[in-house]
């Protein structure tokens, strides 16, 4: 049975929820045994969640000399180590800031393509669907290398629960110099907020809301949805939110299970990085606006009027 290996992301102490669909992913129809690697939490302690979605072993990765936590090129080294030592045949993580910087090395290492971002997999037909050109096309790419090498978008796979029998082991890969890139501090700047890639459930605000302290309104509304809250470029543009918060083309790809559009009038441009979302609702008193040509559901309306009786019988379903 063919072996996939996959980097798990953890935060604030547990596994982040984003992971489970990327081993299903991994797992694809149940044809390879999948080998999580963790590197910040006990591989005991998230056993059980892993092993939920089909990880049959759980590897404590550590490496002989330095933090592997702070520094993503021993990461990579580790990782590389782990290819050969578990023979893997495919190694795969997740489309994320740091699944980006720490796959990219360890493509460059491995010497084999990083197909990065991808939608979906087939291990059959040894392709992968990824968008291209800011999600304007869509594109089937040829998986080469040995091991295979890819990222999956936070979210774009739907987890699919596969209870196994887990088992906890521990690799110290042999890295024998020192780290040549160490991260000495991250800031965030919205430290009380979810991060728009990972975000489940995300709630946008467009132009429209006129004024950032407008934006309490969509606050209070996503707290109660467990949202993380998005802003178009007409509104970032127009100083209401800070491009941290922008989805789009020249914004951040996300790919919500539910995508919340107050104000948004749907241009390619904005479109272009939510398009994969699996829900839209579109909320905009312009009944001609395109979103409504692209939504599954649309309300006619005044966000401003909308929003707040949505936020209210939210509170109230979740009271009963």
């Amino acid at each position: 049975m063919p072996k996939t290996g996959v980097l798990i992301e953890t935060e604030n102490g547990g596994v982040k929820a984003i992971n489970y669909g990327l081993l299903t992913a991994a797992m694809g129809n149940k044809e390879n045994e999948v080998i999580a690697f963790i590197t910040q939490n006990d591989a005991a302690e998230a056993k059980d969640d892993l092993a939920a979605y089909g990880v049959s072993k759980v590897v404590q990765l550590k490496v002989g000399s330095g933090d592997i936590n702070s520094s993503p090129d021993l990461c990579a080294r580790a990782l590389a180590a782990a290819v050969e030592e578990f023979e893997l045949d495919h190694i795969a993580g997740l489309a994320t800031a740091p699944g980006r910087d720490i796959f990219g090395r360890l493509g460059a290492i491995l010497d084999v393509p990083l197909v990065s971002d991808i939608q979906s997999i087939d291990y059959g037909a040894e392709t992968a669907v990824k968008s291209h050109f800011s999600g304007k096309t869509m594109a089937t790419v040829k998986l080469e290398g040995s091991p295979v090498v890819f990222t999956v978008r936070p979210n774009a796979v739907d987890p699919v629960e596969n209870p196994v029998d887990a088992e906890t082991a521990e690799f110290n890969a042999d890295v024998a110099d020192g780290p040549k890139v160490t991260v000495k501090e991250v800031k965030a700047s919205q430290q009380d907020k979810m991060e728009l890639t990972e975000a489940p459930v995300i709630i946008t605000g467009g132009r429209p809301i006129g004024a950032p302290d407008n934006y309490k309104m969509l606050d209070e509304c996503a707290e109660v949805l467990g949202a993380a809250v998005g802003a178009s470029r007409a509104s970032v543009d127009a100083g209401f939110a800070p491009h941290s918060m922008q989805v789009g083309q020249t914004g951040k790809t996300v790919s919500p299970n539910l995508y919340i559009a107050c104000g948004v009038s749907g241009a390619v441009q904005h479109f272009a990085g939510m398009k994969t979302s699996k829900v839209i609702v579109a909320i905009n008193n312009d009944k001609d606006a395109p979103i409504f040509e692209k939504c599954d559901y649309g309300i006619i309306g005044d966000m401003f009027e909308v929003v707040p009786v949505l936020t209210e019988v939210l509170k109230a379903s979740e009271e009963k």
